[in-house]
């Protein structure tokens, strides 16, 4: 583990955040330009055991660099973040994460069907580094990497108890898997998904997933949501796999937004991360909060921001969204972006308080 444990330094020059954008911009240009060929030309085939890695992690003391006094935003309280390289070469890419009970173990998924685990290391509530990383490629139930027979478009994770969900947005399959017996060993399995799900544009499919905990509304259901699979209305298709009201329902697509990950707070509030990209003004991030129990068969569902931010704040490409609480009570959500295996774009790590009402 390499990081700084100093707080408080001074924001970039101004210059320096313009530079970035123009990177993210011409980063993300590309990939949105041809998607396929961005996947496809560099596609890792991930073969062996486990490996080990080092992440190296540079601080992010303010999430508004203009003004680095400003700590709420919205809804949320910002904790702090990390920039994360590695010399690992099929490091990057992360698509969704699941931060365990404890706030620290963690397991994320590259897009191009590997798995990350490693330990969040914080000096008081701030991240400052990652620890005791291991990478390893997503086993199909052949024992092969999925990335093998072309099911590397993994994008999004769902965690109940010991079993994980993987959904492979390419082929619009969703896949299983026994973690808690075989760790990073364990071997997918094909689920039986709606049929709707077929349907869904092979680079706008299944970017969302996450199973509701007991005790709340849809105790037991896989709820999965598309990136931009759009219903004749144009609104998010969404399904529910499972429970006990199985079905499908739609999400209110608003200003050109799209889904890329989601999460269950303790409360019972669905939380959509969402992304808009455009060739003028970039790539901007918002949460939003939807009552659980709102969540039905053949209903559209809406609901408020929690937290809106341009390129002017200290964000790229955020794909990942997981919810977890801490001893002290604080629901804190922790962000990761996809750096799509560019030079001009950054794997971040961000973390917030969520300001309860």
């Amino acid at each position: 583990m390499t990081c700084s444990t100093g707080l408080g330094s001074p924001p970039a020059p101004r210059a320096i955040h313009v530079e970035r954008r123009i990177a993210i911009l011409a980063a993300l240009s590309l990939f949105i330009a041809f998607p396929a060929a961005a996947q496809t030309s560099s596609a890792a085939r991930p073969t062996g055991a486990p490996v080990r890695i080092e992440i190296n992690a540079i601080p992010i003391d303010a999430f508004e660099p203009r003004d680095p006094s400003i700590r709420q935003f919205g809804g949320l309280m910002f904790r702090g973040g990390l920039v994360l390289t590695s010399s690992y070469k099929d490091f990057g890419g992360l698509s969704a994460i699941r931060v365990f009970a404890d706030g620290s173990r963690f397991i994320a998924l590259s897009d191009r069907g590997r798995w990350l685990t490693g330990r969040i290391v914080y000096e008081r509530e701030h991240p400052i580094g990652i620890a005791d990383a291991v990478m390893a490629p997503i086993l199909g139930s052949d024992g092969r990497p999925l990335a093998s027979r072309g099911w590397y478009d993994t994008e999004s994770l769902a965690e109940d108890g010991g079993t994980l969900y993987v959904g492979i947005e390419r082929v619009n399959r969703i896949v299983r898997f026994d973690f808690a017996k075989q760790g990073l060993l364990a071997r997918g399995q094909p689920i039986a998904v709606p049929p709707g799900i077929a349907t869904l544009p092979h680079n706008r499919g299944l970017e969302c997933l996450v199973v509701a905990p007991k005790g709340l509304p849809l105790a037991g259901t896989l709820i999965a949501i598309s990136e931009r699979g759009l219903d004749d209305a144009g609104n998010i298709m969404g399904f529910l796999i499972g429970g006990q009201t199985p079905g499908e329902f739609t999400v209110k697509r608003k200003d050109d937004f799209d889904v890329t990950d989601c999460a269950i707070t303790p409360s019972g509030d669905l939380l959509l991360l969402e992304r808009r990209f455009t060739w003028v003004s970039g790539v901007a991030l918002r949460i939003r909060r939807v009552v659980l129990a709102d969540v039905k068969p053949s209903v559209l569902v809406d609901g408020p921001h929690l937290l809106s931010a341009d390129m002017g704040f200290q964000i790229d490409n955020m794909e990942g969204l997981s919810v977890h609480r801490t001893a002290a009570g604080d629901v804190v959500l922790t962000l990761v972006s996809d750096d799509n295996f560019s030079l001009l774009q950054r794997t971040i790590l961000l973390q917030f308080t969520l300001i309860e009402p």
